[in-house]
């Protein structure tokens, strides 16, 4: 069993930002700003960028200070009405409600969504959207101070604000749908439910991380996503309506007991290989429907994010070892990486 997999993580309501301004511009990346902001200061200038997503509404004759039953954070990425949220919120949800800083509701609706990265674009229609400012993460020090902005319960007054420190970087961890999340940031800022998917921000009052996650069974641990991570896929998102993945010739599918059951496997993790493409190269190197790959480089492969992520590393140009279980054992095959070329900054 791997680490991750001791933790169960409670994930919360999550959103993100891709402003057309900000650190990371369409057209590259701004000068970076010297991190000597107030906390006063960086909620000033994030606040405004800063939601409500209410999935279910606020239930009828509900007390003055109670809760919508459905809640959860995000932020403005840019100023044409669209906003970034964890896909989780909105599973299953195609039209939602947005608060917005103001106070002013309005309706959106869920235009893009990738559950392995656990990311979804929600789209409203109001003037005056103001987009948070990116930064970039790949800038942060251990230690360093970060803010934590949200919208815990929804309640009237608008955002909460948490101030921590960053206390890990590229941390992974196992999210309760059985897939892996990479790249994480890992600071001691306070979550509460709901507070998560908004903003984690540095001291130039840029955004560097979306709030995603605590560790229920500890105290002070939490996770963002990194923005450099996610910034190329928000931009497929928005581009596409979807993260595109390349085409291997298979439909891969998490192992889990159900799947276990369904294919009769021998195996009970890795990933499965269905709906196989006979005219594709994967089918010439000897892979059949039903067989499992169980890992990658040799890194063992426990679910989908952890194929994505192994077959699709960054500056690896060698064709991708794959080890594969079938009815006669295992075997590995060679398989060229084909880059998903997901839009840059």
């Amino acid at each position: 069993m791997r680490p991750s997999q001791s933790i169960r993580l409670l994930l919360f309501l999550a959103l993100t930002v891709i402003p057309t301004a900000g650190g990371h511009a369409q057209n590259g990346t701004q000068p970076a700003k010297p991190k000597d902001m107030t906390v006063p200061a960086v909620v000033t200038a994030v606040r405004h960028s800063v939601v409500t997503i209410l999935t279910r509404g606020v239930p009828l004759n509900a007390a003055p200070h109670s809760s919508p039953t459905g809640s959860g954070s995000g932020f403005i990425i840019d100023s044409k009405g669209y906003i970034l949220t964890n896909n989780h919120l909105v599973e299953g949800v195609k039209s939602l409600v947005v608060g917005l800083s103001t106070g002013r509701l309005t309706p959106g609706r869920v235009v893009a969504r990738d559950f392995l990265l656990d990311l979804a674009v929600v789209k409203i229609s109001a003037p005056d959207l103001v987009a948070a400012p990116l930064g970039e993460s790949s800038s942060l020090q251990i230690g360093e101070q970060v803010v934590a902005i949200g919208n815990p319960f929804a309640l009237k007054g608008g955002s909460t604000v948490t101030v921590g420190v960053v206390s890990a970087m590229d941390r992974s961890i196992l999210a309760p749908n059985n897939e892996t999340l990479y790249d994480l940031i890992q600071t001691d800022a306070a979550i509460n439910p709901g507070n998560s998917g908004g903003p984690l921000v540095d001291l130039s009052g840029r955004v560097v991380g979306i709030n995603t996650a605590v560790a229920p069974s500890a105290q002070s641990i939490s996770y963002a996503i990194s923005i450099d991570a996610a910034y190329p896929y928000i931009q497929s998102m928005l581009l596409r309506g979807m993260v595109l993945r390349p085409e291997l010739g298979f439909v891969p599918i998490t192992v889990t007991p159900s799947v276990v059951a369904s294919f009769n496997l021998d195996i009970d993790r890795g990933v499965l290989a269905a709906q196989l493409d006979p005219s594709k190269l994967i089918s010439r190197l000897g892979i059949q429907s039903g067989n499992v790959i169980t890992a990658v480089d040799n890194l063992e492969i426990y679910n989908m994010g952890d194929f994505w992520h192994a077959y699709l590393r960054q500056g690896d140009n060698n064709p991708a070892q794959l080890t594969v279980f079938g009815k006669k054992g295992s075997f590995t095959i060679a398989l060229p990486r084909q880059p998903s070329q997901p839009e840059t900054r």
